[in-house]
């Protein structure tokens, strides 16, 4: 495939489709149950401001936290000034859409009110703000009872001056990010995201009118850009320059990914290419169409995009043990990490070592085999499975290959975290294991 039809399938892959309409619809309804309390107007869905990355519409499929900001009337401003007024204007917020959604779970949440919906895994974060002169919102702010200032209005309009100047590759390089984000468990916040990409812009005019031709050289370079960052606590965001977080870093694997973008566009033509683009953005990625359907085993992988949305907020981390009979046990990322081979006929147990997110969750695993030996075996697994222990995968070390563990975290209906690792076999079994 050309490098113009990768990228297109890509993006054509990331849109929101009717999903955008179904949230439209959701947040409609948040507004006109807050309308009939605050305005007593019946069926009102105005006053409301939806913002976050599907204000920026820079969100893609999957999306999974939306945030929206709720106009409170002018006029009960000074009801709510004191220190119990934050508390007690979320509270009625969340009273209200109690009210128009009894089995739905309500909660406040410092700052906002989260409308956790189960039907369509959607996580509505409404924060109830006064309109100021300046454009900017009076939001409450629990913790701090007290009312704090936000400029979401500002980051809405720095995203579209960006992309109106790009020729609205801000906006493709933004969901290309979430991709990435999303497929490799990189944790970053939309708001960093698209901060990112916008100062990427700032710094090079390059990539301001090329189309999806050039895309390869556009996502290798904006890489590069990542993994060159210094790392910082925090960056001051497009538009509003308030504050937003880094919870985690993200140079490590902007280098894995620059690399991959590197190996790509030198294999640019051949199937191999579109494999290794799949490495970087995941399964949106369109597969090479061969010209030669007869091959010796079938292809059995599994996406997990395919059964959950995706959208990463935490982190997990996995490890493996390594034993065998007569042999002292060993840590497979330590291993990797000197350069201890890993041979075959070994006992493998992947665990989870670390996780950020909070119980109850779901943990699935897949286990993808690589290579010419997986194809004659015709073993290439990849289907998502259930742990064979809590949090833990057990398997076996049978022949050679570049070979693939990954495990997902789901909650709420949602991969929220994933991590993945190498399991590369340098020996064929020497009593030939046929699994």
């Amino acid at each position: 495939m050309k490098t113009a039809e990768i990228f297109d399938g890509l993006l054509s892959a990331l849109k929101l489709g009717d999903t955008a309409s179904v949230i439209a619809s959701r947040r409609d309804e948040i507004a006109k149950a807050l309308n009939k309390d605050f305005r007593e107007k019946d069926g009102c869905s105005d006053y409301k401001l939806m913002v976050g990355s599907f204000g920026r519409h820079t969100a893609i499929k999957g999306v999974s936290d939306l945030d929206m900001i709720y106009i409170l009337p002018p006029g009960i401003r000074d009801a709510y000034a004191s220190d119990s007024g934050p508390r007690r204007m979320l509270e009625r917020v969340r009273d209200d859409l109690k009210a128009r959604y009894p089995s739905t779970d309500i909660r406040v949440d410092q700052c906002v009110v989260r409308v956790q919906f189960a039907a369509n895994a959607f996580k509505f974060d409404v924060q109830p703000a006064f309109d100021n002169a300046d454009g900017s919102f009076s939001y409450p702010d629990t913790k701090s009872e007290s009312w704090k200032t936000t400029k979401p209005r500002d980051e809405i309009q720095a995203t579209r001056e960006c992309n109106l100047r790009t020729s609205t590759n801000m906006r493709h390089l933004a969901r290309m990010a979430r991709a990435w984000k999303n497929a490799n468990g990189v944790v970053m916040g939309g708001l960093l995201i698209d901060t990112l990409v916008y100062r990427f812009f700032e710094q090079t005019r390059e990539f301001d009118a090329v189309g999806t031709g050039s895309f390869d050289r556009m996502a290798r370079d904006f890489f590069e850009f990542l993994k060159n960052e210094p790392e910082k606590g925090y960056y001051l965001a497009l538009g509003s320059h308030q504050r937003v977080d880094v919870k985690a870093k993200f140079q490590p694997k902007a280098t894995k990914a620059y690399n991959r973008c590197v190996e790509a566009m030198e294999a640019d033509g051949a199937s191999s290419a579109n494999a290794t683009w799949r490495e970087v953005f995941g399964a949106s990625v369109p597969l090479a169409e061969s010209a030669n359907d007869a091959r010796s085993f079938k292809n059995t992988e599994e996406f997990i995009e395919d059964r959950y949305p995706v959208d990463i907020s935490d982190t997990v981390s996995i490890d493996c043990d390594v034993t065998q009979d007569g042999w002292r046990p060993m840590k497979l990322r330590e291993m990797l990490r000197t350069g201890t081979l890993l041979k075959a006929d070994k006992r493998l147990r992947f665990t989870v070592v670390a996780c950020s997110v909070p119980q109850p969750y779901t943990v699935k695993w897949k286990v993808l085999n690589r290579g010419p030996e997986a194809e004659r075996r015709n073993n290439i697994r990849g289907q998502i499975v259930d742990p064979t222990a809590s949090g833990v995968r057990t398997e076996h070390s049978d022949f050679r290959g570049e070979h693939i563990v990954e495990c997902y975290i789901v909650k709420g209906g949602i991969v929220v975290a994933r991590d993945r690792i190498d399991v590369p076999i340098s020996t064929t079994s020497a009593h030939a294991a046929s699994s």
